[in-house]
């Protein structure tokens, strides 16, 4: 009588090892993508869909030709959710989708120990020019310039929280396209959904600022599991 119960536990075993199998052969999160711009780290911002608030992002490097997760956490993102970012308007609290460089980091607090990457003091005269009549759309001045209306500008040292370590995300920026969207980062949490960048937990941000080196070329790749925005069409 015990053995059809042994060979029933078997042939359970069996089947759970079978069923598990598929899920291992999964490609890491970078292979499936169509681009992850030719550097060899890779920061992935991952979102359920596009009415999400948050998600998951993860940084990558590839070692040996093959990608492996260097570390991971959660995240947030726009209050609108999220957008493709080829159409995006500005305005309207979203994450815009796609793969994009990371020209430097910046931050109110010093760069955290170990960061190779371009770093960019926070000052009383910092701001990020948002004005889409002004010359200085979609960068850091500083000081302020007349053209750049106070209004329209984000002063960097008024987010003691948010901006106290970020990366800048190159969203329209190397050829700005007026009202598509300006000042996208990669920074701290604050009280909950974002503006329109990606933010962590502040651990996680400085851990990613010493972790990215800027002769591996890291890019990030934000998106949907899913659908038209899929992070795995960039």
């Amino acid at each position: 009588m015990r053995r059809p119960l042994v060979t029933a536990a078997v042939l359970l075993a069996l089947a759970g090892s079978l069923g598990a199998g598929p899920a291992s052969d999964v490609p890491p999160l970078p292979e499936r993508l169509a681009d992850t711009g030719g550097g060899s780290q890779l920061i992935t911002a991952e979102a359920p869909d596009t009415g999400s608030t948050t998600g998951t992002v993860t940084w990558w490097e590839r070692r040996g030709g093959r990608w492996t997760a260097a570390g991971s956490a959660p995240a947030r993102f726009g209050g609108g959710g999220l957008a493709e970012g080829a159409t995006r308007e500005q305005g309207t609290s979203t994450t815009p989708t796609g793969l994009y460089d990371l020209p430097y980091a910046f931050g109110i607090e010093a760069a955290p120990a170990g960061t190779t990457y371009p770093y960019r003091q926070v000052t009383e005269d910092s701001w990020w020019c948002q004005d889409n009549d002004s010359r200085a759309y979609n960068r850091w001045v500083e000081p302020r310039p007349a053209h750049c209306r106070a209004a329209e500008a984000e002063h960097l040292v008024s987010y003691g929280t948010q901006y106290a370590r970020a990366l800048v995300i190159g969203f329209n920026y190397d050829r700005p396209v007026r009202g598509r969207g300006a000042g996208i980062f990669l920074h701290v949490n604050g009280r909950g959904a974002t503006a329109g960048c990606v933010s962590v937990p502040a651990d996680a941000m400085a851990e990613i600022l010493a972790w990215a080196d800027p002769a591996r070329e890291p890019h990030i790749a934000v998106g949907t599991s899913s659908g038209p925005t899929a992070i795995t069409r960039y």
